[in-house]
């Protein structure tokens, strides 16, 4: 029989990426959101959905539908429960913080006190972010302290501590991953890949907060799928494991490499504002771990990856205008 899998936060682009993995390797997928599903455009496991792929998608919030959702969970049984979801922009954290402790402290509190008795779960795996280690210099590894700097990553590593804490104590198998800065086709169009290619299609000035001077690592989404499979079926109960690639770009430099690809002259196609507050200089997770102990490696150069994304932009396009390009908050 396949293996069963719920998928919790699956209309996200990570979850909806991961979504189609599991399809791809014939697990049988159960997705959990709390909205409906979106338009297809972002949703990577309609793609290529064979006729006998299995794949149901159930609408639930740990807010406010948690006893349903445990319900729904405990009579699938799945193997493995992957968890997306979390309140996750940084810069409007600040604006509502108890709208992310909510849902990223008590929610998560509230949902694993249910799932923690189901004794057919094989594993939990948590995606966590490594805003929890606030801006750091050279590369991180798994065991540095946290330092959060906004309440978005205040919330994760409380929700981070609160899982540890019940690993120690019932041996809940909950492993944690977290990825450098995802992108890829089928991502929000709020973010910075498919923004910047947006706004150069549609002839719109690209806001570049702080002067994109930000370092980050960017990692194709199907890279870290397939990390995050390995994890799942392999990764140790109670420990963390970085998804990342060993390529360090500025924003400004990843903006410019788009332009370039694209025929578009950087300096009249951005516009420089003022930085987001609490915003991390760096943080570069060393994936050395994930590499030796699990054999995982990745294969999508950035170049490639972003030609990729701009032609999903081109091939839907039309359908891309009518979607919001702004985070639209849902408490």
């Amino acid at each position: 029989m396949a293996e069963k899998i719920v998928i919790l936060g699956s209309n996200s682009f990570s979850g909806a990426s991961f979504a189609a993995q599991c399809l791809d390797e014939g697990l049988d997928v159960l997705g959990i959101s709390r909205s409906d599903e979106p338009a297809d455009v972002f949703l990577p496991y309609k793609w290529n959905m064979r006729k006998s792929s299995t794949f149901r998608f159930d609408r639930g919030d740990i807010n406010h539908d948690l006893d349903r959702m445990a319900d729904t969970i405990e009579k699938f049984q799945p193997d493995y429960l992957v968890n997306f979801a979390s309140q996750s922009m940084v810069a409007q954290s600040w604006e509502h913080p108890e709208h992310w402790y909510r849902t990223n402290i008590l929610g998560i509190a509230m949902f694993c006190e249910r799932i923690r008795h189901f004794r057919f779960l094989k594993r939990y795996v948590h995606v966590s972010t490594p805003e929890v280690y606030g801006s750091c210099a050279g590369d991180v590894t798994e065991d540095h302290f946290f330092n959060p700097s906004t309440p978005y990553a205040v919330s994760r590593a409380a929700g981070d501590f609160h899982l540890r804490v019940l690993f120690r104590q019932y041996q809940f198998p909950v492993v944690f991953t977290r990825a450098a800065n995802v992108y890829g086709p089928g991502q929000q169009l709020y973010r910075i890949i498919p923004r910047t290619i947006l706004f150069l299609m549609l002839g719109r000035k690209l806001q570049l907060h702080g002067g994109g001077h930000s370092v980050r690592s960017f990692i194709h989404i199907r890279d870290v799928s397939e990390a995050t499979l390995k994890i799942m079926r392999q990764g140790q109960n109670g420990q963390t494991y970085h998804i990342a690639t060993d390529r360090h770009i500025a924003i400004k430099d990843a903006v410019r490499l788009i332009c370039d690809m694209m025929n578009k002259d950087l300096s009249e196609a951005v516009e420089v504002v003022d930085d987001r507050p609490g915003k991390d200089a760096a943080y570069l997770l060393d994936s050395s771990k994930l590499r030796g102990e699990l054999g995982w490696k990745d294969h999508i150069k950035l170049e490639e990856g972003i030609r990729e994304t701009v032609q999903w932009a081109q091939d839907n396009i039309d359908e891309l205008k009518k979607q919001p390009m702004d985070y639209i908050h849902k408490p």
